[in-house]
Order: C-alpha cells, then structure tokens, then sequence
C-alpha cells in the first residue's frame, strides 16, 4: 500500500512541476494562491454569515452556537468541567480501565492522538493572530471559554465511545457521525440522524483537509522560510516543494492507521509541549517583574474601559472564535479519536477529553500570549507564526531555530491525527475498502502541498468555515443526546464513591 501512495505523490510532483513550466506569468505557489481564495471567501461567507450586527462589530450565528451550547453543557453537567478534574487524572493514568476492555488504544494514547490534533499552531499562530487581531483582550476571552469548553469536549467523547461500531478484527469506529445516525435513531429521530451524521461526515472531510493540514503545513513553511534566509530563497520562493516533502513523511505514518498514529503522537506531543512550555516559562521568568502588568492588559483589553466603549464584541468574538480553532470543543472532532480508546466504561472518556481543552487553551495559549503581550510586538506585526516566533527572540535570540523544530513536530502531529479523523468520516460514506482508504491518502497530502502554497488568509478562513460547519450538526446532537450522557456520569461516580468500581492500579 505505501508504494502507490508515494508513486501518486511523485506523479503529483510532477505534475505541479510541469504546470509552473508551462506558467510564465505565475509561478506555481502564486496559481496555486489565486486558485484557492475565492474557494475560501465562499466558505467564510456562508458559515460566518453574520446573525446580527453590535456596534457594528457583525456576530456570526456559528459562534454564538458554540458559545451557547458549551454554557449548558457546563450548567447541565453540574461544571463536571472542575469538579471531574481529579476523576480524569485518575482515569488517563489507568486506574479504572482494564487493559483487556475493548479498543484499540489506551486513555492515554487517546488523550495524546486527540491533544495532537489540537495542541498544534493554533496555539502558537493561532494566539498571536488573536491578540494582532482584536488585543491582550481576546486572551481572556479564549480561556473563559476554553473552560465552558471543557464540558462540550466531555459530552462529545462520552458519545463517541456509546455508539462506536466495534469490528470483528477488534478495531473500532467511531465519532459524531455514528452517535448522531445510530443515537437519534434510538431516539426515535432516524431520518434527522442519518441526515445530520452526513452532513457532519462531508464537513470532517473539508476539516481535515483545511484546518488539519493547510493550515498546519502554512505555518511551518512560514517559520522554515524565516529561519532560512527569507522569500527569496529556494523554499521562500517554492514553498510547495517543502509541503510535498511534508506530504511524503506524513503519508509514510498514515498508513500504519491509528495504532501506528497512537505510537508516534504518544512520543511527538508530551517532548513538543515540553520543549514549547519550557522556553514560554524561560520568557515569563525574565519578564516576571511584567507578568502583573501583562495580566492587566489582557483584563483592561476584555471587560476594562475601552472593551466597554466599544471594542467589547470584537474582542469576544476574535478570542471565542481562535479558542474553538485551538482546542475545537463543539465541533465533534476529538470524538473520532477518542472512541478507539479501550474501556466499557464510555463516560470515562469524556472525562479525559475534558482534559484537551485545559492543557491547549487555559494552559498553552495563555503561555504563548504572555510572552507576546510582554514583548509589545502585537501591536506592529499581524503575521501569525512571526510574531510568536519574534516575541520569543526578544529573550532567547536563538529560540526561532527551537520554534521551527517544535513547529514542524507540531504541525506534523496535528496532520497525522486529522488524517484519522478525516479517514473515518470518508470511509463513513464512501465506504471502507483499501482503495477508498488510499484514495483519501492520497488526496489529503496534496492538501498539504496546497497548504504549502497559499496565504494565510485564505487558509485561515477555509480552515474556520469547515471546521465550524462541523459544530452545527454535533451540537445539535449533543443537546438531544445529553440525558444519556448525564445518566452513565451520574452512575459511574456515584460507583465510585461507593468503591463498586474496580481499581486497577
């Protein structure tokens, strides 16, 4: 299976070669730009269409969807976002998970496979375009919501794993598509799951190949050209041979399936965030005498008096909306991989997924905006991954070389594990033979080189269209499905506190 696929995309390479040859007026990365964005202006047009307008600041209904839905769940669940915490610790570390349940992976390969497809450049791009975009402010608003968004993660994976279809060979499938179809139908709403679980199917497709990949690839070409010389380099000038590089290495991991994607990102995510979280802490401490000051701009930006005189909703709007692209509670995308998990306690799960939220949003994101609100370029510079990258060198002169590193290992995480989720969502509905399997491959690393090759702009609002569109049919699903969910947390604890479930550590 590896051979066709790196023949497809060698015939690939050669193709975009010989199309750039043929194109005087372009080269390739500029066609391949010009090509694209209006593909994304139609996206963002449509899932960003504004439901109303506040002082002139215009609020997309999306938004406002996953805002909504993240505060009942909070309030529904009885903020099992902060009084689980300690269940969920207890959980990854395997206390109460039999190594023979059903699944392919344990709690903690799970956590880091979905932590992956998350903790990636929306954490370090992702914030520094927040903050360029609508001040210290947004800061505020993406961890208040990181943490409503802890409980949208819970209910999500509790379902991902309840309604997984578990296979003979002792592979699983699941995510939002089988829980809507198979959930609603057991609710007596069949034809709407069968409907919704579509419809989410199609958008985890266009996800995975926009925000999973494009987005990732952009920034990390972004971050080797800056370290590398600048645009009139090789890789500056021909961006799309540095993502069909990426493309090659990504599509030699994929392969394996989730169990070959478990191993690497169980390795990849905790030395990446490591190595990421030790330099923001090197930064904050020789900036301590700043910290309170920063703290303070990022409160004045979100409820002080300017956010009241009208930079308020804009501000709200940048942080909820980058918070969600960070750690995507809502949108149904973690339960994909987070219900290959071994355990036949299903509501575990949804304990440790409220994890994700936490560890990306109120802990990465806040390093990563204290360290550019410190060093005060927010206010020259809007390019995503320069401006963390710049933020960082006013400390550590030599951290954007450590940056690239973590970037690419980054960006290579979170494309290996929305492969994943892509790949079910595509054999959901096209059904899941080895070609179909290789078909999406193949085609989601030459998203790569696409990504590669764009501006940011149009990567970024294709990114957020597909993505969100997700939200719309997995939250409406969450809210139908939610009793099932409460009942088996409510069971699951109260057998805890009366020592009826087993302790395996």
């Amino acid at each position: 299976m590896r051979k066709p696929l790196l023949l497809t995309i060698s015939l690939l390479f050669i193709q975009l070669y010989s199309f750039g040859q043929a194109t005087e007026e372009k080269s390739i990365d500029e066609t391949i730009d010009s090509l694209f964005t209006p593909i994304s202006n139609f996206a963002t047009s449509i899932i960003f269409y504004p439901l109303l307008t506040i002082r002139g600041v215009e609020i997309p209904f999306i938004l406002l969807w996953l805002i909504i839905g993240a505060v009942f769940f909070t309030f529904y669940l009885n903020f099992i976002n902060i009084r689980g915490f300690k269940t969920a610790i207890d959980i990854v570390k395997g206390k109460y998970t039999n190594a023979d349940d059903p699944g392919e992976v344990t709690h903690f390969q799970a956590l880091a496979t979905a932590l992956s497809g998350t903790v990636g450049l929306g954490n370090i791009a992702g914030v520094a375009v927040a903050i360029s975009m609508g001040g210290p402010g947004a800061t505020f608003w993406m961890i208040i919501f990181g943490l409503f968004s802890m409980s949208s993660k819970f209910v999500e994976c509790a379902l991902g794993v309840k309604f997984r279809d578990e296979h003979a060979d002792g592979t699983v499938s699941g995510g939002a598509m089988y829980y809507l179809r198979k959930g609603l139908a057991q609710k007596g709403m069949g034809r709407l799951g069968v409907f919704l679980a579509g419809f989410f199917a199609v958008m985890a497709i266009g996800a995975s190949f926009a925000g999973g990949n494009m987005f990732q690839v952009n920034q990390a070409a972004e971050q080797v050209i800056g370290i590398t010389g600048g645009q009139d380099t090789f890789i500056g000038q021909q961006t799309w041979a540095f993502g069909l590089i990426i493309a090659v290495l990504v599509g030699i991991v994929i392969i394996g399936g989730i169990q070959s994607i478990a191993r690497v990102t169980e390795k990849i995510v905790p030395f990446m965030c490591g190595v990421y979280i030790i330099a923001a802490i090197a930064v904050i401490l020789v900036n301590i005498e700043q910290i309170p000051e920063a703290f303070a701009k990022i409160v004045e930006g979100a409820i002080g008096g300017n956010a009241m005189a009208g930079g308020l909703i804009g501000t709200l709007i940048v942080g909820m909306q980058r918070a969600t692209f960070s750690n995507e509670a809502g949108v149904g995308s973690a339960a994909i991989a987070h219900s290959a998990v071994k355990t036949s306690e299903p509501v575990t799960e949804g304990f440790v997924a409220s994890l994700e939220p936490f560890v990306d949003t109120v802990v990465v994101c806040t390093m990563t905006a204290l360290v550019i609100v410190i060093s005060g370029l927010y206010e020259g510079e809007t390019d995503g991954i320069s401006l963390t990258s710049n933020a960082f060198a006013t400390v550590i002169s030599w951290f954007p070389y450590v940056l690239a590193i973590a970037v690419l290992l980054f960006a290579f995480s979170t494309m290996i594990s929305w492969s994943y989720y892509g790949v079910k969502a595509w054999t959901y509905i096209f059904g899941d033979s080895p070609i179909s399997v290789i078909a999406y491959k193949v085609i989601f690393c030459g998203f790569i080189v696409i990504g590669a090759s764009v501006n940011l702009t149009p990567v970024i609002g294709f990114s957020d269209g597909m993505l969100f569109a997700m939200s719309l049919p997995n939250i409406l699903g969450c809210y139908i499905l939610a009793p099932l969910v409460k009942k088996d947390m409510q069971s699951f604890l109260t057998r805890i506190k009366s020592g009826k479930i087993e302790v395996y550590d």
